[in-house]
Parts: structure tokens; sequence; C-alpha cells
């Protein structure tokens, strides 16, 4: 991997040579871990002028799950504490840089001050979302990983599904699915667990509650698990009970549709808000525009929430080797309502189109 933490330095290098600045304080965590291997906590990432630095607090912890540092790239310890921000920027002056791209998003105004303070011949810049553009396309080792946490995730919901829930809590059952997840191998889940029952249910990103699940609820489930730093995402909605209700039919008929054209129109050169067409345009017809979900679906990676984001105001199009999640959803004030999810990644048609990686049933089984 060291070639390739290598690699994605490089390409960040050339974007900041050609933006005027050669040198570059990475503090976003998830950026020092695509560039580094590791973000151990508080550490940033000094692309200097002379050499490439991951400059800690403390000596990184050897824990697999939050990976390891590049082995070519060299350790800075700040042995008497203090910022490592701060710290990177007095070494980017000592390398004999005059600019110094920062990100403006992440880093505070106390850390952006401080670096003008310890460093004022530097002329910083803003680095922008360099490294989250260069996240976007995923190679197969992180598409592997990316399968790999969705099959535990399938594992761990397919689990929940044969236990008795008539009677359990949202809360309850959100637990014993995160615990699920750390039994089968994952780092930990890849954002809070949402279960939601009943008038609750096909709420985005519910809150689990109190609330026990009963017989002709809707039980909408959304969880992920993180592996290896990477983060998946699948949402189920199901039946408590042995025959659901004519209404509940019609709509789950009615998000599936939904899904299922978002799923259809993810291809390579596909713009970002035709994807969120395809879906929303179908539960827009049923009736259902008011009150829908300000997007469809959304990149996956090292953070659970990246870009693309599939909105009707997104610009862009789509690669090959994106992956992505398809989420439409419905929720009727006071009855309920369905959501579906599933990450998926971008291929071309000549490799078969979108790879499904979530593959949990999406018939609507009555538990």
């Amino acid at each position: 991997m060291s070639e390739v933490y290598a690699a994605r330095r490089a390409r960040l290098r050339e974007r900041c040579n050609a933006g005027g600045s050669p040198s570059a304080l990475v503090s976003r965590p998830a950026n020092v871990r695509y560039l580094a291997g590791a973000a151990p906590q508080g550490a940033v990432l000094l692309l200097g002028k002379s050499e490439d630095l991951l400059v800690c607090a403390a000596p990184p912890e050897d824990r697999p799950s939050e990976g390891r540092p590049d082995e070519n790239l060299r350790l800075h310890i700040l042995s008497g504490g203090g910022d490592p921000a701060v710290a990177a920027g007095d070494l980017a002056g000592s390398q004999g840089a005059d600019g110094l791209a920062v990100e403006e998003h992440h880093l505070t105004v106390a850390r952006h001050r401080a670096l003008t303070s310890v460093a004022p011949s530097l002329q910083l810049a803003d680095l922008g979302g360099a490294v989250e553009q260069l996240r976007v396309v995923k190679d197969e080792e992180e598409i592997s990983c990316l399968r790999i946490g969705a099959e535990i995730a399938d594992q761990a919901l397919g689990e929940l599904l044969e236990s008795i829930l008539v009677g359990r809590t949202e809360r309850h059952l959100a637990l014993e699915l995160e615990r699920r997840l750390v039994d089968h191998g994952a780092d930990g889940p890849g954002f809070p667990t949402s279960v939601a029952t009943g008038p609750n249910a096909g709420r985005r990103c519910h809150r689990p509650t109190d609330r026990r699940v009963e017989e002709g609820d809707f039980l909408s489930v959304c969880l992920g698990a993180t592996y290896r730093g990477y983060r998946c995402e699948i949402g189920r909605t199901f039946v408590i009970g042995t025959s659901p209700a004519d209404w509940q039919i019609e709509l789950y008929d009615l998000v599936f549709a939904a899904q299922r054209a978002g799923r259809e129109a993810l291809a390579p050169g596909a713009a970002y808000r035709e994807v969120d067409r395809a879906a929303r345009q179908v539960l827009d017809c049923a009736g259902y525009g008011e009150g829908l979900p300000p997007l469809t679906g959304h990149g996956v990676g090292l953070e659970i929430d990246e870009d693309p984001q599939l909105s009707p105001s997104a610009m862009g199009k789509l690669d090959a080797c994106v992956p992505v999640t398809v989420e439409p959803g419905v929720h009727l004030p006071g009855r309920g309502g369905v959501r579906i999810d599933d990450t998926l990644v971008v291929r071309p048609e000549a490799d078969g189109g979108p790879e499904l990686l979530t593959i949990t049933t999406k018939e609507l089984l009555a538990l």
C-alpha cells in the first residue's frame, strides 16, 4: 500500500503546484488517513517542500482498525505536546516554504491564527476540497473494504430478522445490531444505527426511541459497518405480522420502484441530478413530491456521507468506481413509511452495470 499512498500524495502535490502552493497542510482526519494510511488522534499531514511528514502529538497506537501509517512516511512526534497543525506550519517554514495550502473548511479560526503567528512569513491559501475530490473515485482495494463491510451489515441484519421482534424497543434493536456488526468483524458501526417502528418508520436518520414493536407496524432499519475505515450503508423496511395492509403494500411497491429507477440510472457519465430525478419523479408522479428528502443518495468511503451528492441541484457526472447509496423513502405523518437503501459501485455496462454491495432481500417480508 505504500506505493498507493505515495501516488495519492503525488496527485495532491500536482494540484497544489498548479495552485501556486507547493506545500500543504491536511488536517481533516479522513483526508489524513487517505493520504497517510492512518490518522492518529489530532494528527496532521504536512506535504512539505523537501519531505512529507505525519505530525502527531503522540506515537500512533498499533490498531489495525485505525490503519497503519505509510512506512515510507516520516513520523514527527511532538515531544512537549502542542498542536500538530501549528507545529506542521513551523516545520513548513523551516523547510523553506513561502506558501502553505490549508483546509480552511476544517481548520478552526483559532488554529488559523496560531499558524499565522508561528510562521508569519507563510502565505496561507485555501486547499479547498482537493483531497475530497481525489477520494471520490475508489481503487479496487477500497472497494474491497466496502464490499466486506456490506457483507457484515447484511449478516447482522439477517440475524436480527430471525429473532423475536414484537415487544422490543427501537433502542434495544439498534444496540443489538451494532453488537452484531462488531461480532462479525466490523471496526464498529458506520454511523448511528436507525431503527424506526410504526409512525416513526420511513423517517430519514430517525434516532431510536423506547417505542416497542407492535403487530402491524412498519419496521425500518438503516445500518452500516466500518471495515478498515471504510463505511457502507443498507436500509430495509419490513412489516411486523403475517399480512401487510393494502396501503403498506402499495407504498412499499412505490418506493421500491423509485429505488430501482435510481439504481438503474447509475452509469459512468450520468449526471448526479439525473440519478436523483429518476428516483424522485416516481414518487412525485404518485403525489408524494412534498416533503421528500433533499437528496436520493450520496457517496460513501472513509466517511459515510461523501461526494457526490445525488440531489436536484447537484452539478457533475458519475465516474466508474464511485460507490454511492440510492435511498429514496416516503414518510406519512402518524402512519409510518418506507425507506429502501443500498450501497452500489458505479460500473460501465460492459462490466455488468452497477455493482450491488448490499444484497439483503428487498422483498416486503412479514416478520
